[in-house]
């Protein structure tokens, strides 16, 4: 292979194609290899560029798989397995994800083994920036492919480490998966490394100190097993790590409660609680190439997007769960402040009035769930709702708020909300999740954030009350939900109620950011989908739930790529 990528490695270990032309972002090696410093800036923006396609698989396979969503039903994209956890080698998203890391860690790596450090400040703080990309990258890929930390990480299988393009590709030979320990020494040496090197803050959308330092919070966190049997060690050092991030106030800052609300509006560059994105621009897309983006699944605005996936009923009764959030348009207030990212589709009549509904969530044959939206009828003090020649009378919970039960004709008693009818796909009110849209006006324009201020402090009150120091985590876990419920914070914490709170407050807070199902996996947790969708209602996804590797990567690897154990 004459061309040598420096830039893209097109790894035969990975995608067995010839390469016969330099794709965008790539050079000959003869251009770069006699004075390859003067590239860096070329080179580190191809490390980036990468991270635009490894994006998508990665948005799709850590929020899918959690419990913040639904989907309106079964689907043929390879995206559906990982809401129904059906593990097959043979999926393209998961390939792409797979890909996208190790392009990003190839291109990485190559600009690292090609300029040595040391040489002056502006240098070696780019170079600190592929440390970043590459630790990153290393730990996404082994918390997707690996099993959780607490569990055996010696044993357990991570990710190949492989640190650049061999000299001889085709001849070339790589080593197996590591172990989940030996992954994750790999990822916080670079990011360490990068926290080293970086000098100068680029802004939000390039590597800095500080990204590293959240990253590494991140990292030790998972590590810090779970709150039952906590390894203190390393929940002291993600303390360590949040706190150097968050004592960082000049550079960032949480956004005031009336601005957060906002968040997905902002671009990163504007945005002074975004850390590090990865960023997006319209001209990335074209027409409607906005259907594709991350948004585009959880909503159609302007026309752009296929509005397939809703927030999950489980989610939305989290968001209630401190007082209605009311979406109705002349009634409009919201408890939460995440509850600005839902967007009902409240549907008018042909008269052009909203038509009032009850809506409850009833239990069907086999303890599945399902909405029911009753048309309203009012008699003076009396409401009424009727389902098909069944009539309920409504008894009050809490008037104020529009919250009511019946009697159901099963037996049972069902509470609701008072609301206007939601438009319907298939049997499902469509609760469109807006988060991931509306980035600078545009429809679907989102740049997708990996680390803001919001989740830190959230990492620091988890790791402190692994090491059981209550008050601070108290703290910590009050900063953020003073900022979304007003006067929302809690009164104590102990041993006995911080896991719950605070896992409840990473699901409210980190919402369609990809982390929900991770967050409970290393917890030792398992994954509970009791709600409205076509989800596996009624089974548990454990954390020792099976992953897998794609088959792709496995038949084209020059080496032996050991698969995960179905068991």
């Amino acid at each position: 292979m004459k061309k040598i990528l420096a830039i893209l490695f097109t790894i035969t270990a990975l995608s067995a194609c010839k390469v016969d032309r330099e794709p965008f972002g790539s050079m000959r090696s003869e251009k770069i290899t006699g004075n390859p410093e003067e590239s860096i800036d070329a080179l580190l923006n191809g490390v980036y560029a990468q991270l635009k396609a490894w994006s998508d698989p990665m948005h799709r396979l850590g929020e899918y798989a959690g419990d913040n969503m639904m989907i309106r039903g079964s689907s043929t994209d390879a995206f559906y397995e990982f809401i129904s956890f059906s593990r097959t080698p043979n999926n393209g998203r998961l390939t792409t994800f797979w890909d996208s890391g190790y392009k990003a860690i190839a291109q990485a790596s190559n600009i690292l083994n090609m300029i040595p450090q040391g040489k002056n400040a502006t240098l070696d703080s780019k170079l600190g920036e592929c440390y970043y990309v590459r630790g990153m990258m290393y730990f996404y890929l082994v918390r997707a492919f690996g099993r959780p930390y607490y569990q055996n990480p010696e044993t357990n299988l991570g990710v190949p480490i492989v640190n650049g393009t061999p000299e001889d590709v085709k001849n070339a030979t790589f080593p197996d998966r590591a172990t989940v320990k030996a992954t994750y020494e790999q990822a916080i040496a670079d990011l360490k490394k990068a926290e080293e090197l970086i000098s100068a803050n680029r802004g939000p959308v390039f590597a800095s100190k500080a990204a590293a330092q959240a990253m590494l919070s991140r990292v030790y966190l998972y590590m810090s097993g779970t709150y039952e049997t906590p390894n203190q060690t390393y929940a002291q050092l993600a303390v360590d790590y949040a706190t150097k991030v968050i004592n960082t106030a000049s550079t960032y800052s949480l956004l005031s409660r009336a601005d957060f609300m906002k968040y997905n509006t902002f671009t990163p560059e504007n945005n002074k609680e975004t850390i590090f994105a990865i960023k997006r621009v319209a001209s990335e897309f074209s027409g409607f190439d906005h259907y594709y983006g991350v948004g585009g699944m959880y909503s159609n605005i302007g026309g752009m997007g296929w509005g397939e996936m809703y927030a999950s009923a489980k989610y939305i009764s989290l968001l209630n769960e401190t007082g209605r959030n009311d979406w109705r348009p002349d009634n409009y207030k919201i408890v939460d402040a995440r509850a600005a990212f839902i967007e009902p589709t409240y549907s008018k009549n042909t008269a052009g009035a909203y038509t009032e509904v009850f809506r409850f969530i009833k239990d069907d044959a086999g303890n599945v769930q399902n909405y029911v939206q009753a048309n309203t009828t009012r008699n003076g003090s009396t409401i009424t709702c009727t389902e098909g020649t069944d009539v309920y009378t409504l008894t009050a919970v809490d008037a104020t708020q529009g919250i009511y039960s019946i009697n159901y004709k099963d037996g049972k008693t069902y509470t609701g909300y008072i609301d206007y009818f939601i438009t319907l796909n298939r049997v499902y009110p469509q609760f469109y999740i807006v988060k991931c849209s509306k980035e600078g006006e545009n429809s679907q324009l989102h740049s997708p954030v990996i680390s803001r201020l919001g989740e830190v402090y959230l990492n620091r009150a988890e790791a402190y009350a692994k090491l059981q120091n209550y008050p601070l985590a108290l703290a910590d876990l009050n900063v953020i939900r003073n900022r979304s419920i007003v006067n929302g914070g809690y009164a104590s914490l102990d041993a006995s109620n911080a896991g719950t709170r605070i896992d409840k407050e990473r699901q409210l807070e980190l919402a369609y950011q990809a982390e929900r199902s991770f967050d409970v996996f290393r917890n030792g947790k398992a994954l509970t989908r009791a709600y409205p969708g076509p989800q596996n209602q009624t089974a548990p996804v454990l954390a020792n739930d099976y992953r897998v590797t794609p088959q792709s990567a496995i038949n084209s690897y020059p080496g032996k790529l050991t698969q995960n154990p179905t068991q």
